[in-house]
């Protein structure tokens, strides 16, 4: 026994540091069609999202109308108070998603994540009770350290960028896509870029930056926008490459990352092109506009976003990507009381009083103040509950679904 332990003791400190340092020597790269890892060999990504973690998202919250994250801050701030909502939301980062989380991911068989953010954490911008502008690194550097531990690759996600890409609640702007008609705006987020690329430059963990989520919603005229997606990126481009020339760019479709009818040739050596799919049926058809264009201009196509569906429709569809040499990323990765995604947990005591006020009438002060609850620590105790709820030893894997996945739970 004591020569196994001793045995085991010798692999620790040193098969194991080697292993990690011959992964953090290589970076994820691509060559034609292909993603390639550290090891030369084609990588097909198989992941999910760490939704809800940087970026709340209302219907995560079971919510309706409240449904960006601005929108949830302010909610609170009208329940708890400024003091008590920034606590709330520092208890709600250092919870949500820990190393623990990231150890079970791995252990299910996944080999890569998307971690999406909202560029507010890279600024003096208030957001989720903080303005430091140094937090989107260190709750980042955070993740990535036990990610690169495990042995499990990222993307970063810009999926709110400033001014708002999108027009809709997951851009957490104001309802329209700004950031093409601003120039300070995209300035603004070519130079975060830049900052986040001359951080992790050489850190192999980290497979490439996912630039704008979703950009341009369905509800806008497509000829308005969709001929500025394109110069957007490359400008992001140029200011990434400017001290990273390491890493891929994910670059997605305009209308909810769907359309690649906005894409001319490549226009860098190391691109991949993302799309979504929700809802839709689990066939060829629906995927054939990616094929074609990866066939077209001999790149990458990879789905950084699917699912939300039964256990068949997930694994048929999975199947499908995969029999097509694509890889993807399923969302969500937690989720409260729903079992359309990897892992579920239960909704607080009292939990139905804070659903109630965010759906009341809340447009001034003498509507806020009729919405009141009459017991603010019931609804305090709720919100910390959600919190305790959502820790990693308290969640439920839902099986079906992960096996739908062709994963296993650890």
């Amino acid at each position: 026994m004591k020569k196994r332990i001793l045995y085991l003791a010798f692999l620790l400190l040193t098969i194991i540091p080697f292993a990690i340092k011959a992964q953090a020597g290589k970076f994820i790269t691509v060559k034609g069609k292909e993603i390639i890892g550290p090891d030369n060999k084609p990588f097909l990504m198989r992941g999910t999202n760490l939704g809800n973690w940087l970026v709340p998202e209302g219907y995560m919250f079971k919510f309706k109308s409240v449904n960006s994250p601005t929108l949830i801050n302010e909610a609170l701030l009208e329940l708890l108070g400024p003091e008590e909502t920034t606590l709330f939301w520092k208890k709600y980062q250092d919870t949500y998603i820990t190393a623990a989380d990231i150890h079970f991911l791995k252990a299910s068989g996944m080999n890569s994540i998307r971690i999406p953010f909202n560029y507010r954490i890279f600024t003096t911008e208030n957001y989720m009770g903080q303005n430091n502008p140094n937090r989107g690194f260190e709750l980042l550097d955070r993740v990535i350290g036990w990610c690169k531990a495990e042995g499990l690759y990222v993307i970063l996600d810009m999926h709110c960028a400033p001014g708002g890409q999108t027009g809709d609640n997951i851009d957490d702007g104001s309802g329209y896509p700004f950031l093409f008609k601003s120039t300070a705006m995209r300035e603004l987020t070519a130079s975060i870029w830049q900052k986040i690329a001359a951080h992790y430059k050489n850190e192999t963990t980290v497979m490439g930056y996912d630039l704008l989520n979703e950009p341009i919603a369905t509800y806008f005229k497509a000829e308005d926008f969709n001929p500025n997606l394109e110069p957007v990126f490359k400008q992001i481009t140029k200011a990434i490459r400017a001290v990273d020339k390491n890493h891929i760019l994910f670059l997605g479709g305009a209308q909810w990352d769907s359309n690649f009818k906005v894409f001319g040739p490549p226009f860098d050596s190391k691109l991949v092109y993302q799309f979504h799919k929700y809802w839709t049926e689990p066939t060829q058809k629906v995927i054939q506009d990616y094929i074609d264009f990866r066939d077209k201009y001999n790149v990458p196509v990879y789905c950084g976003e699917t699912g939300e569906n039964t256990d068949e429709w997930v694994k048929q569809f999975k199947d499908l990507l995969e029999k097509n040499n694509i890889g993807w990323h399923y969302w969500p990765y937690k989720k409260l009381d729903n079992t359309k995604g990897i892992t579920t947990f239960n909704v607080p005591e009292g939990y139905d009083k804070i659903i109630e006020y965010t759906e009341q009438p809340r447009a001034d002060f003498a509507a806020i103040r009729k919405a009141a609850p009459a017991d603010r620590e019931a609804i305090k105790n709720a919100l910390y509950q959600f919190i305790n709820n959502s820790k990693f030893e308290n969640c439920h894997p839902n099986k079906g679904y992960i096996e739908a996945l062709g994963l296993k739970i650890p």
